[in-house]
């Protein structure tokens, strides 16, 4: 005897309703092939209609699409561009084959239109101004006439310009215009913080860093088969750019402290510290409502494929996550500064996907006019209690009006105290400016990211989206008190040029990293034991007084005391926090997977930086410590990291042939 079951109307109709939507989508599955090779092309960008996808490592992607036709395009890192259409049953799937092939070494682009028209006006105006001179129709010396207004730089969307023609390009300017890459990245020389006396020097005070542009940079370079320079290895945006398992803040702090002690693994001898800070996770949903405004550079040196097509690809994901209440304005700089959108609800995605992807780029930099406009364009949108901030997307390539460092430094520093915070998105390579990006970022209470791919971009924009634009702690300095009687001297690995007075602890005046929601900051200290025979760098033993150490101090069991001061986004006046360590004698093996991948992460710091505190660090230890230490790694960012490391290994030996190689499995 069967049996039937008779389904509820309501349960038929949202059936019904499945079917029909499943009939209505279905899967492209696709493949970018090295034409030459037949082999998958790792992280290949693939567009269907505004829908991205990054390749797996074997070029593989799949997507989800309305029935009908697509056009499906992918494109790489050193790959012309391929396309297909192709037409999608409901409900069925199509698979597609795109082969790329490897760009040809190429002329310089060809210069937007308006640029050219600019140049040839101007190099005629130079040849006149000579002839003039050589027949004495004007002297030598004299200013040339005043230009006429030049066009607006040519991107598609409609502007209101703001501040006056498009400035002559230099001749540096006109090789940017035409899409010339040139080598000239920028980086600001580092040098490793020394080891310095517990006796005499107990105090040692720095400013956090968030930034997690040096790390994405460096792979940038690793995957690309070369090492990268030393300056642009920043040892603590390295560290800063895993997620650890800290515990979450709780109590009236908007942060917890964790600290953890064991052998510094280069250098048995020393003791390594570790430093933990986590910053309170929020609900992403539960954010307020963001004052966004995207300051785009749109100039001749942002006309390359991992420029303004990765950047438009970069804050569509950040737009496609907007919320009602959330607003964006689109502000863009070349010869000149414009707002290309005025501030619109995050409801019409539509209106700010079209802005963005009507951009284009052509003309030189005038970023501090642009810096200027979308200061005021933020505070005329103020969300009183709201997330106001400049997301400005550049390769720091300023060069037409405001372009030194100290001037847009002072620029930024005076706009900073409307309470609009900066977030600064770097983008290509050839020129790219990180010195000057860095410098900027801190001067407006903000963070630094470098977009190499659009999985950096999903990471920075999507998921660490609350940490990225949300701030719930400014000026934070740490403070290390060490004990001389445990520990005779102290050095700080990495934040070199986030070092401070230890006067400025105490100075509510004096500037410092700002914290996101969700954020962690990692530090640590190497540690020579008190009592051990290795000589420390000084000066001559003073002549009127001596230095000794305390009773109190021998007494204490304590090797060190973190103190942290912080203040809330909109308060003037820090809070303090101590927390006290000691060292409890934990072997290595024993410690967390967040210190152990921790020392992973700086040790290959060291090595790419030859550092002459790397000790006995080898690649092949640090790989062997990560890979043991990846913990639950959802993301597969660590995982990620020991490939790197063994690409690290490969450069470093073809570079260094004499040394032999052991590679770590």
């Amino acid at each position: 005897m069967s049996t039937r079951f008779l389904l509820p109307a309501t349960l038929l109709v949202s059936l019904g309703a499945a079917v029909a939507l499943a009939q209505a989508t279905g899967t492209i599955e696709g493949v970018a092939l090295d034409a030459a090779t037949g082999k998958g092309i790792d992280r290949a960008r693939c567009t269907i209609g505004r829908t991205i996808a990054s390749t797996s490592a074997d070029g593989r992607f799949s997507v989800n699409v309305a029935a009908g036709t697509h056009t499906v395009a992918c494109e790489a890192n050193g790959y012309a561009r391929a396309s297909r259409k192709v037409t999608v049953i409901g409900g069925g799937t199509v698979k597609v084959e795109l082969k790329l092939r490897a760009a040809p070494a190429a002329d310089p682009a060809p210069e937007p239109v308006a640029a050219t028209e600019v140049r040839v006006k101007e190099d005629k105006k130079v040849r006149t101004r000579k002839a003039e001179v050589a027949s004495g129709a004007i002297a030598i010396g004299a200013p040339p006439p005043a230009p006429r207004a030049a066009r607006p730089m040519p991107t598609k969307a409609k502007m209101i310009i703001a501040g006056g023609s498009i400035a002559r390009p230099d001749l540096a300017d006109r090789d940017q215009a035409a899409g010339a890459e040139l080598d000239r990245e920028a980086y600001d020389k580092i040098t490793d913080n020394p080891f310095k006396s517990a006796l005499q020097d107990p105090l040692s005070t720095f400013s956090i860093d968030v930034d997690t542009a040096a790390y994405a940079n460096v792979r940038r370079f690793l995957n690309q088969g070369a090492l990268p320079p030393k300056d642009a290895v920043r040892i603590e945006e390295l560290l800063n750019y895993f997620t650890y398992d800290y515990p979450d803040a709780k109590g009236e702090h908007p942060f917890s402290v964790s600290t953890e002690i064991s052998i510094a693994p280069w250098n048995k001898a020393h003791r390594l510290v570790h430093i933990g800070i986590q910053g309170r996770k929020v609900d992403v949903s539960a954010l307020p409502p963001a004052n966004l405004v995207f300051l785009l550079d749109v100039s001749g040196s942002m006309n390359n494929p991992d420029k303004l097509p990765l950047l438009k690809q970069a804050l569509s994901l950040l737009v496609n996550n907007l919320r009602p209440q959330d607003r964006v304005a689109i502000v863009v700089y070349a010869g000149a500064a414009g707002l290309v959108l005025p501030s619109t609800s995050g409801k019409d995605r539509g209106t700010i996907l079209g802005a963005l992807e009507s951009l284009s780029a052509g003309g030189s930099t005038a970023g501090g006019a642009g810096i200027k406009l979308a200061y005021q364009v933020a505070r005329d949108n103020f969300i009183k209690g709201g997330n106001n901030r400049i997301i400005l997307a550049t390769d720091g390539d300023f060069n037409v009006g405001a372009s030194s460092d100290s001037e847009l430094e002072r620029m930024i520093e005076q706009e900073r105290k409307s309470g609009v915070f900066l977030t600064i998105l770097g983008f290509g390579q050839g020129n790219y400016q990180d010195a000057k990006m860095e410098k900027l970022s801190n001067a407006g209470n903000g963070n630094a990211a470098y977009i190499d791919s659009i999985l950096e971009a999903q990471k920075v924009l999507v998921t660490e989206m609350g940490g990225t634009l949300l701030t719930i702690a400014k000026d934070v300095k740490l403070q290390i008190e060490f004990n001389p009687a445990k520990v005779k001297g102290y050095r700080l690995i990495g934040y070199e040029n986030r070092m401070l007075a230890a006067q400025d602890f105490n100075d509510d005046k004096k500037d410092a990293g700002e914290l996101g929601a969700g954020t962690s900051v990692t530090a640590l200290y190497e540690i020579i034991p008190a009592g051990a025979a290795e000589a420390l760098p000084g000066v001559d033993e003073l002549k009127y007084q001596k230095t000794e150490i305390s009773d109190a101090a021998k007494a204490s069991p304590e090797l060190m005391t973190v103190k942290l001061r912080y203040k809330q986004p909109d308060g003037d006046t820090s809070t303090l926090i101590e927390a006290p360590l000691v060292d409890a004698g934990v072997e290595l093996d024993k410690t967390t997977d967040d210190f152990r991948f921790s020392t992973a992460v700086a040790e290959l710091g060291l090595l790419l930086r030859d550092s002459p505190y790397k000790g006995d660090a080898s690649f092949d230890a640090l790989i062997a410590r990560a890979k043991a230490a990846m913990g639950e790694d959802k993301a597969g960012y660590r995982f990620d990291f020991v490939g790197l490391a063994k690409k690290a290994q490969l450069l470093h030996q073809a570079q260094n042939p004499r040394q032999p190689l052991k590679m770590a499995q």
